[in-house]
């Protein structure tokens, strides 16, 4: 049998035929117990979580061997991948926040990639335990034991809470509290070339956007976590529904995709909105907007 058939077989016919056993195709919306360590409870995500991560580490480490200055292939595949990212995430982020910023950034990529296509292997949300209701020995539920860590709610508000923890450590690095409420508050018209009453009036104006973008800052991890779970989830949803159709299978491969990278580019985003105002102020504004002003008459 040809090596194309059996991968076939491996990926649909697995999932397929025991997506019956999936509660006729219904996906729970949250994350099943199954066990306890001590007092904290471990959902089916958690551990799909743990060995999904564990995996990725040693494949990586496996990948890459020992680093040298002459790459093997598996080096060469890596950095790739790295410089090719370096090149989406730099120009966004500006070059003062990029070494703190940029493994963030990586990890939040290949972390949620691997995790949203983990969904997508056989036997994934299709081999568990039935519940059988004792009193009736009626079948009353069905417990998976893997789940991917991204259909749970619980885990991508976990990376929403990571994204937004990350943001304001790295704008308070680089970028100050002087600079972050001029930002969010500071009228941005230049005073010689207005009206006095004109850019006060601007001042009120720009004062009532900087509320309404510190309440669009304090939803980031709301809209970043529903986001990224609901297309996850909701992919799952069809994938059990359709019984695992080849074309929403390679659909979802695609999904995954674009959802890893829209979580990534929007924390990089939020990052250079604040961080990145061009390399000409170097590090010693400590987040001062006037400070190169301040320096050009000096000079």
């Amino acid at each position: 049998m040809p090596l194309v058939r059996i991968l076939a077989l491996l990926v649909f016919i697995p999932a397929s035929s025991l997506a019956a056993f999936a509660s006729e195709g219904r996906v729970s919306a949250k994350a099943e117990l199954l066990f306890h360590i001590g007092p904290v409870p471990v959902t089916n995500a958690m551990a799909t979580s743990w060995v999904v991560t564990l995996l990725l580490i040693l494949f990586v480490r496996w990948l890459v061997g020992k680093p040298q200055i002459i790459p093997s292939r598996g080096q060469a595949v890596v950095e790739g991948l790295v410089e090719g990212l370096r090149g989406i995430f730099e120009p966004i982020v500006g070059l003062r926040a990029m070494p703190v910023a940029f493994p963030l950034l990586v990890c939040f990529f290949v972390f949620i990639l691997m995790h949203n296509w983990s969904g997508l292997l056989p036997l994934v949300g299709t081999v568990g335990w039935t519940e059988i209701d004792t009193a009736t020995g009626h079948h009353v539920g069905f417990i998976p034991w893997i789940r991917p860590h991204t259909s749970d709610l619980n885990g991508t508000i976990a990376l929403a809470l990571t994204s937004f923890g990350a943001w304001f450590v790295i704008v308070m690095k680089y970028a100050g509290p002087r600079l972050l409420l001029y930002e969010l508050f500071g009228n941005k018209a230049d005073k010689n070339e207005l009206p006095g009453v004109m850019y006060w009036g601007l001042s009120l104006v720009f004062l009532l956007v900087g509320v309404i973008e510190v309440v669009s800052i304090l939803i980031r991890p709301i809209t970043l976590s529903v986001r990224l779970f609901g297309n996850v989830f909701g992919g799952e949803t069809l994938l059990h529904n359709t019984s695992f159709f080849p074309v929403f299978y390679f659909l979802e491969i695609l999904v995954g995709l674009v959802q890893a990278f829209v979580f990534t580019l929007l924390t990089s985003v939020y990052i250079g909105l604040v961080c990145n105002h061009g390399d000409d102020h170097g590090d010693e504004s400590h987040g001062d907007p006037d400070h190169s002003d301040a320096k050009e008459a000096a000079i």
